[in-house]
């Protein structure tokens, strides 16, 4: 029963990385052709929530519990983390660098949710162990791979596609820019989307003990949607941008609406509340090596130096670091069985 719950939680985590690959390549191509980011995320969680809300109303009518005002203020502060500022911030980030840079950025994401679930005791440090100090300096690797990934440019190289394509794209909105200076304001972007996402799994964790997952999931899409239309009728005052035609804008829409925000929502709340907030950000490298892959080939994208380096660090980092965590899980069950 062990074996099986354990390659549940390993499918589904695969799943999860596979939809937000696909979600930066659908996003990039977006934004290259023009859409408002406020607009995309204000549509999207209209439509999860459409979605999601009335399977939740159904599925969750025996085990909803009252909404109480912690919940409630829950729910709205995990609104403002993850659909509201979190997608935000990086979407916007990669708007001013690239899908790779920012799939392989988000690896901080890991780093910055091993820290604060330490603050708050998720996670439990013996500094009596080998593994303890492994996963400690490994944790400050990973971010350092994150920084080259930011500052480092190095020489750059194209992969998979020719030099034709890749001057087209560049002439495509600001989606093209890849100045050092954008890539630089991007990755701040993406960083401070990484630290809004570790405090939202964090905080979800908890929630999660309190409240249904699917109906959980509903609520943050609402809210999400509510805060993300406020945000997108302030800053866009074109109307114009709220069209939506038969073109990538509508797939970014539909993927992201359905596929990464809401689908995805609710397979991380199911991991979440089994294996904790560091389990679900050690994976992040699979999406990091698809969108690599994918967005030189269809959005032909420029490889640089700087990046494969700070590429490999985090990656490095990042198993340890699961190794090191699961040392010490294998020494507390032996400590437990004796």
């Amino acid at each position: 029963m062990k074996i099986i719950c354990n390659l549940k939680a390993y499918i589904g985590v695969l799943f999860l990385q596979c939809l937000y690959a696909r979600m930066d390549i659908v996003y990039k191509a977006a934004l290259n052709y023009g859409m408002s980011i406020f607009v995309l995320n204000a549509y999207e969680h209209i439509l999860a929530t459409l979605v999601i809300a009335p399977f939740a109303m159904i599925i969750d009518r025996k085990r909803r519990v009252p909404m109480t005002f912690s919940i409630f203020a829950k729910l709205v502060v995990l609104a403002l983390l993850e659909p509201i500022f979190g997608m935000n911030m990086f979407v916007l980030g990669m708007k001013y660098t690239t899908a790779t840079v920012a799939a392989t950025m988000i690896n901080a994401l890991l780093a910055m949710t091993f820290i604060l679930a330490c603050l708050v005791r998720l996670e439990k440090l013996n500094f009596k162990s080998k593994q303890t100090y492994a996963k400690i300096v490994e944790t400050i690797v990973i971010v350092g791979g994150a920084m080259i990934m930011t500052f480092i440019k190095g020489p750059g190289f194209e992969l998979m596609q020719t030099k034709a394509k890749s001057n087209r794209e560049q002439q495509i909105g600001n989606g093209g820019t890849d100045s050092h200076h954008h890539s630089i304001m991007g990755g701040g972007m993406i960083l401070s989307a990484c630290f809004s996402w570790a405090c939202f799994s964090i905080l979800q964790t908890f929630t999660l003990n309190a409240y249904p997952k699917l109906s959980l999931t509903a609520w943050i899409c609402f809210f999400g949607a509510i805060g993300n239309i406020i945000v997108a009728l302030v800053i866009e005052k074109d109307k114009a941008a709220w069209a939506i035609h038969w073109d990538v804008k509508l797939l970014a829409v539909l993927y992201g609406g359905i596929g990464s925000t809401g689908l995805a929502s609710y397979i991380q709340a199911c991991i979440l509340k089994d294996r904790g907030p560091v389990f679900v950000t050690a994976f992040a490298p699979i999406s990091m090596i698809m969108v690599a892959v994918l967005s030189s080939w269809l959005l032909a994208e420029k490889m640089y130096m700087g990046r494969i380096v700070g590429a490999v660090i985090i990656i490095v980092g990042i198993y340890v670091l699961i190794w090191g965590k699961s040392k010490e899980e294998s020494t507390n069950e032996n400590s437990g069985a004796d």
